[in-house]
């Protein structure tokens, strides 16, 4: 007999898995305050700081003006707006490839590119770590799916040569949200070519941030448009504001026009949110100083954990995760910090494998030097006490 939801709820209560959503009581920051107390965050995607940005929000509320708030329809009734058709054309250009398609969410991109490329009699081929997004994507298009270990080349090279198909599509993420290290994507590349295999990567944390203009994994590895031709991107990370895209030849978007699903059967984004993404897309390819501010902090808070011996993971992205073990001990850690002033999520399984649960600290172009110093006084002061019996022990160190 199934448990009912009242006996899922409890398990989920007693192995420390239960998930509860802080309410913030005002705009994305580094800083957020919940019920009447205020705490700075490392905990965001908002990377290069532009959800609040002012030139972002008098867009919107001069394309609200024009626009309305609903798009009103889906694309392919009515729902389809001057903005949203502005948005892809820059993003295609800023992608370095023909054509891009709005999304409303990364979710809905990944499902929908995966269900038109792949069916019975295809096999995808993902990396064990990728977000749960391709990992169900995979599975919902009704492909084979082969899971290789992750970043490993030769295990998909092995599972390549062992699964002949009608369509091979690999598909990654190109920064991997819970670690922050990036894929091997030259090598990735060659391997796909060697193999006559679609390349799909979901470059959602990597976009905006890495490379010179902000183009994210592809520029920083310098791999051509050609040796990856479907990217996608989600715009509610370092740009800021809500949606995805799909990014493309003439042939990919057109397919994805007429096959995916979750394009095709859903309302258009908001024009005001598009409207807002294309002038969070100029700073974010102009303002060269937020990712340049960006990497020092990362830098400064990598040396820090170092020095305090703190186990970090090894990421060069705002991605810094602290590998904690156990989900207990990750709740109290995250408990100690937030006792201190400190918002920093427990990031626990299915989300991560067992025995890696986390404390995901996250960092932004809108976060000081200064803050990440206290940032690493506090985290130094909850490991140490989480390694010697928990809030007794820091409160001694404390005297709080």
């Amino acid at each position: 007999m199934s448990c009912t939801p009242a006996q899922t709820l409890q398990r989920l209560h007693e192995q420390h898995l239960y998930r509860s959503r802080l309410t913030l009581d005002d705009a994305t920051g580094v800083e957020a305050v919940i019920d009447g107390r205020r705490y700075l965050t490392f905990c965001s995607n908002d990377y290069l700081g532009l959800a609040n940005h002012p030139a972002l929000i008098r867009a919107l509320q001069t394309a609200a003006d024009s626009y309305g708030v609903g798009s009103g329809a889906s694309h392919l009734v009515t729902g389809h707006k001057t903005p949203h058709h502005a948005l892809e054309e820059e993003l295609a250009a800023f992608t370095g490839r023909p054509r891009a398609l709005l999304f409303s969410t990364g979710y809905m991109a990944n499902i929908g590119a995966i269900s038109a490329l792949a069916g019975r009699g295809d096999t995808v081929f993902e990396d064990r770590l990728n977000h749960a997004s391709l990992i169900d994507a995979g599975q919902l298009s009704g492909a084979a799916v082969k899971r290789y270990q992750h970043a490993d080349m030769e295990s998909l090279q092995r599972q390549l040569a062992g699964q002949p198909g009608e369509t091979r599509l690999i598909a990654s993420d190109g920064v991997f949200s819970m670690d922050g290290d990036i894929v091997p994507l030259p090598e990735l590349a060659r391997i796909a070519r060697q193999h006559k295999a679609w390349l799909m990567i979901d470059d959602a944390h990597g976009l905006g941030v890495l490379g010179a203009t902000g183009g994210g994994i592809c520029e920083h590895d310098g791999v051509s448009a050609a040796d990856v031709p479907v990217l996608v991107g989600t715009l509610g990370k370092a740009f800021g504001t809500f949606g995805a895209f799909v990014a493309g030849s003439e042939e990919l978007i057109e397919l994805l026009i007429q096959k995916a699903r979750t394009y095709i059967y859903t309302t258009a984004l908001p024009p005001a949110i598009a409207a807002a993404t294309r002038a969070s897309l100029k700073l974010v390819q102009t303002e060269t100083w937020r990712r340049d501010h960006l990497r020092t902090l990362i830098t400064r808070f990598r040396g820090g954990a170092q020095q305090l011996g703190l186990p970090i993971g090894d990421s060069i992205t705002p991605i810094q995760p602290l590998i904690i073990g156990d989900s207990a001990t990750a709740l109290r850690a995250a408990e100690l910090l937030r006792h201190h002033g400190i918002l920093i999520t427990a990031i626990r399984p299915p989300t991560v494998p067992d025995g890696t649960a986390r404390l995901r600290i996250t960092l932004s172009a809108a976060h000081s030097e200064d803050q990440i110093d206290r940032l690493l006084e506090q985290l130094n002061k909850a490991w140490l006490a989480v390694r010697s019996n928990g809030v007794d022990a820091l409160h001694e160190r404390t005297g709080s």
